[in-house]
């Protein structure tokens, strides 16, 4: 990998745009349902756990998918792949609009997890192939800031939308917004094709199988670590996060509509991150963020759990947020440089692990509500976040050790 220029071209931050876009729709499409879920149980008359299949079920799909678009990705075009996937994801949401029982809106979302899966990997590792790593992770950060406008419009659409003019209303949006991006893309891409864009990745091409590359990567001491620790944030962070709006409607009395745009503000934390993440990165280093951003979470977890009243709740979600991404930032700098020979692999290979961790998460957080209470799930949520930052905070002053021995 070369170093690259010091800022980046026209035509890289015009692209960079537009995958912000893009994970910005398939962000959405992941937390749409989640304020929704009481509703859900409702209308098909079904208990909370089993309307969270929208949820679990679309995680499972979009972990398992990632074995099918990591090889792909390494062979074809990253950006074109997130491009059809993108117009793909246009059919499973109509789907879902139009839905009549849990069964097919299940199967709905099936679909739109398969396309959506490509999106938010496939972006990064583009990014890997094409920015140089001193200008990764702030670059990361910018596509990242779609990812979290997702989930501030995904809980708050979900939530208003199905206390006014009905759930459905929320698949058609999703409809519409996947359709639009996808076609911005196919232009940007056919314009990529005409000026060949540069890429910083010039080690030598390797075309092994898929096996060969997992295993590569899985057996390597650091991208173990890194691996695991995704699918324990995805449980602890994505998983439980799908219980924070319901928690907030049952245990204080909000409507879905206050309960979704309160745990919008998680969103708008990881926005604000956005924004200063280049003063952040460079003042307090990845070792910096991980233990900050872990204990911001887990302490902004406690109180979300506990409060008596509603108002604590709005700086508890926003500073889970911010602390949650300052985490997961640092995570996704470090996936996209496990394996530079196959970075779609690796990257895949990472947002497979985290939400096959979101998929246990949920399940998990579903199944322990009824036992010891939805607030209590959430601050053990929160604790878990706290141990993981600092275990990935002491795992990355040995990082260059570990992947030499990969």
């Amino acid at each position: 990998m070369t170093t690259g220029s010091a800022t980046l071209s026209a035509a890289t931050r015009r692209s960079v745009l537009l995958l912000s876009f893009a994970t910005f729709a398939s962000m959405a499409a992941q937390r749409i349902c989640d304020a929704m879920l009481p509703e859900l149980s409702r209308t098909f008359s079904v208990s909370l756990a089993q309307a969270a299949q929208v949820v679990s079920v679309f995680a499972v799909v979009y972990g398992l998918a990632q074995l099918f678009y990591g090889p792909l990705g390494d062979r074809r075009s990253k950006f074109g792949i997130v491009t059809f996937a993108t117009l793909s994801c246009c059919a499973g949401s109509l789907m879902s609009a139009f839905a009549v029982s849990l069964d097919m809106l299940v199967l709905a979302r099936v679909m739109v997890a398969l396309g959506a899966a490509a999106i938010i990997p496939l972006s990064m590792a583009w990014i890997g192939d094409t920015v140089a790593y001193e200008l990764r992770q702030e670059t990361l950060a910018r596509v990242g800031l779609g990812t979290t406008l997702g989930i501030v419009c995904g809980q708050l659409v979900g939530g208003l939308l199905s206390d006014t003019l009905g759930w459905r209303w929320a698949f058609g949006l999703m409809t519409l917004l996947f359709g639009v991006v996808g076609s911005l893309l196919f232009i940007d891409r056919r314009r990529q094709q005409a000026e060949r864009l540069p890429t910083t990745n010039t080690e030598p091409v390797v075309r092994p199988g898929f096996v060969a590359q997992a295993l590569i990567i899985i057996t390597g001491p650091w991208s173990r670590i890194v691996l695991g620790v995704a699918f324990v944030e995805g449980a602890a962070g994505f998983g439980v996060l799908a219980i924070w709006a319901s928690h907030l409607h049952q245990a204080l009395g909000l409507s879905l509509s206050a309960a979704g745009a309160i745990v919008a503000l998680f969103g708008l934390g990881g926005m604000l991150y956005m924004v200063v993440a280049r003063q952040l990165i460079r003042r307090l280093g990845e070792q910096g963020l991980t233990l900050l951003g872990g204990s911001l979470m887990g302490l902004s977890a406690l109180v979300l759990g506990f409060t008596p009243h509603w108002l604590l709740s709005l700086p508890a979600c926003l500073l889970a947020g911010f602390g949650f991404f300052m985490f997961h930032n640092t995570m996704q700098t470090n996936a996209t440089q496990m394996a530079p020979k196959a970075r779609g692999t690796g990257v895949s290979l990472f947002a497979s692990a985290l939400f096959m961790g979101q998929s246990v998460g949920v399940l998990l957080a579903a199944g322990l509500v009824d036992r010891i209470g939805s607030g209590a799930v959430i601050a053990l949520g929160g604790g878990v976040l706290v141990s993981i930052g600092i275990f990935f905070a002491r795992a990355l002053r040995r990082r260059e050790e570990l992947m030499r021995l990969q």
